[in-house]
């Protein structure tokens, strides 16, 4: 995933594990979330064996817009119309191929900015306001 995200233009921030050992995904989502909120990162991969866990831990954190996606349609969708900013893969169930495809159609989606999606945007932030 990071030579495909260079490869599109992109500066890469690996934040996860280097290594095969098992970790605890809730603590690379907190690593992903402060690099989004601190403007460090605009963008992320969250990678955990069905790609929910690491989905549920990532979306806790204020300004995190996660998504899981094992679809190419979901990858592009989630960030053009909710401005996702983080892909949640499952290791377990896409492979590497798919998983690149994945990839490259959400790194080049863009928001579409369309009023129904930024009002559904500022009500999901309205709910953050309340419960941070």
């Amino acid at each position: 995933m990071i030579v495909i995200a260079r490869n599109l233009g992109h500066e890469v921030a690996d934040l996860g594990t280097c290594s095969t050992a098992a970790v605890d995904y809730p603590d690379i989502a907190r690593l992903v979330a402060e690099a989004l909120q601190s403007g460090r990162a605009e963008r992320a991969i969250l990678i955990c064996g069905s790609g929910v866990g690491a989905c549920v831990a990532a979306n806790k954190f204020h300004g995190v817009r996660g998504g899981t996606c094992h679809d190419t349609f979901s990858a592009h969708q989630s960030v053009e119309d909710d401005d996702s900013n983080v892909i949640c893969l499952g290791a377990r169930i896409v492979g590497p191929s798919l998983a690149g495809e994945l990839v490259r159609a959400f790194l080049n989606a863009k928001f579409s900015g369309a009023e129904r999606h930024v009002r559904r945007l500022k009500k999901i932030e309205e709910i953050e306001a309340e419960w941070n």
